[in-house]
């Protein structure tokens, strides 16, 4: 090779490299690169100087706690123990209610209830917003237990707050044990700040514990005693122009957006072969993959224990959740693998023009959100070592390591495989944005599909239960 040929080279791999710092650049306005990692540092350090006034009294480790045992707070209650009256209401014109999530008025009512005050952002620019679809899928699962589901009406009848529990089998690394799952905590905002938080979450409590259930579990943004887990929220963009003029993602230059717009391109169609949407018979299958899946790889994982749960949570539902198999070719009617995502948009409650525009931005009225839910894929390979390869190892235990290792490299090929698909069917469908937490094995392709950190957090919490610590790739349970 020539001198000039050398140099030649030289020249572009530097302009390769400048591209790629320019388009990381563009990626950090974009939100895709996120904040810096002091966010959780800032909340530790208030959370250490913080009085919980309520939390101090529940069952449930403190901030400073230590936790070196697992197991339950304390042991389930005997029935005298338990309340049999509903804690008393501030003020005579409430009374707590149960919605009927069988009454399409009453769930028109909750729908209500949580799009007009339920969870906004910090700059309160987005708000989620359940479908009522969405709240019947959330709500009904197979044993479902009614007056898990709790609110309260003012003198005129109408829903002021509403909290949820649905049971769930949980297994804490190699303990399972029957939990609550508690969500959707809503107050109207008139009663923000009137301590009604604490008196819904202990009159659940209360309902829970009198159908012999004493565990629960739940998921907060805002840092309280003491989580188990903290996860972060990755997004991808689908449509990069409709983020940045609601607001989603930074303002970009017309230039600059054309850039990103080229680089988020995907392909047209999935290309994983074999790959289909769920069907009814496929049930079966999808349960044994994703039970085994996730026990093998994960240390806090719901317990699928029938076929109705899993058809209910992932069989495809128009408008909530999306769910894909992938049969083998060469024996066909076997799953190989599946993945799923649900939709969950948020409310636009503020938006503005792009600087400089010549007009002005459409108004949106909303964000289409896709959540990646649950996948499975096989983590079985048959994977030998030679007898050099075993020699370096120099034990057993270097050699499980490096049997691992390539095992975790075959399934991050595979995953990378099916989310790009999973991109392309969500963009197909008319999604704004990918978003999923960087928990399970999702850290194997969110770099290489080019999915960014956000700057919000996605704490676990345990009622009436310690564990220890657990690393967020380590989480296998997503909470709606």
């Amino acid at each position: 090779m020539s001198d000039k040929d050398i140099e030649a080279k030289q020249d572009a791999s530097q302009a390769e490299l400048l591209s790629t710092e320019k388009l990381h650049e563009l990626l950090r306005k974009l939100d895709m690169d996120g904040p810096e990692m002091t966010k959780l540092e800032r909340e530790a350090e208030a959370e250490r100087s913080a009085v919980h006034e309520f939390w101090s009294t529940q069952p449930v480790p403190q901030t400073a706690d230590t936790v070196t045992r697992e197991g339950e707070v304390h042991a389930p209650l005997a029935p005298e123990q338990i309340r049999t009256e509903p804690y008393a209401l501030p003020s005579e014109t409430m009374e707590w209610c149960v919605v009927d999530v069988f009454d399409a008025q009453q769930m028109r009512e909750l729908y209500v209830l949580l799009t007009e005050n339920y969870v906004e952002d910090s700059d309160a620019m987005f708000r989620f917003n359940y479908s009522a679809e969405f709240l019947n899928w959330a709500l009904m699962p197979p044993g479902f237990e009614p007056q898990w589901h709790v609110g309260v009406r003012d003198s005129a009848g109408q829903l002021i707050a509403f909290i949820s529990g649905i049971p769930m089998d949980i297994m804490v690394r190699d303990t399972t044990m029957r939990m609550a799952e508690i969500n959707y905590l809503c107050l109207h905002k008139s009663l923000r700040g009137k301590r009604m938080a604490p008196l819904l979450i202990k009159e659940v409590t209360r309902r829970i514990h009198l159908t012999g259930v004493f565990q629960a579990v739940y998921t907060v943004g805002k840092l309280l005693p003491k989580p188990v887990a903290t996860c972060r929220y990755f997004h991808r963009s689908l449509n990069p122009r409709k983020l940045m003029e609601t607001g989603f993602s930074q303002q970009l230059s017309a230039p600059e957006l054309a850039k990103v717009i080229a680089t988020m391109r995907l392909p047209t169609a999935p290309s994983v072969p074999g790959l289909r949407a769920m069907r009814k018979g496929d049930v079966g299958q999808v349960r044994k993959l994703l039970n085994r899946f996730l026990k093998r790889r994960f240390e806090i994982v719901p317990v699928f224990r029938t076929d109705a749960e899993v058809a209910h949570w992932l069989m495809p539902r128009t408008d909530v959740v999306w769910t894909y198999v992938v049969e083998d070719a060469g024996r066909p009617g076997r799953i190989t693998d599946f993945f799923s995502f649900y939709s969950l948009p948020s409310a636009v409650l503020k938006s503005e023009p792009r600087k400089g525009a010549k007009k002005a931005a459409p108004v949106y009225r909303s964000v289409n959100a896709a959540y990646l839910f649950y996948y499975g894929t096989r983590d079985d390979y048959d994977i030998s070592l030679t007898p050099n390869e075993r020699s370096m190892c120099g034990g057993a235990k270097r050699e499980k390591a490096l049997v691992r290792a390539r095992t975790d490299e075959l399934i991050r090929k595979r995953l990378l495989e099916l989310m790009a698909d999973a991109l392309v069917l969500a963009r197909n469908a008319g999604f704004d944005v990918f978003n999923c937490l960087d928990m399970m094995d999702n850290s194997m392709f969110t770099r290489e599909l080019k999915f960014g950190p956000g700057d919000g957090y996605l704490r676990y919490y345990l009622f009436n239960y310690l564990a220890r610590a657990i690393e967020s790739p380590k989480v296998g349970f997503v909470m709606l």
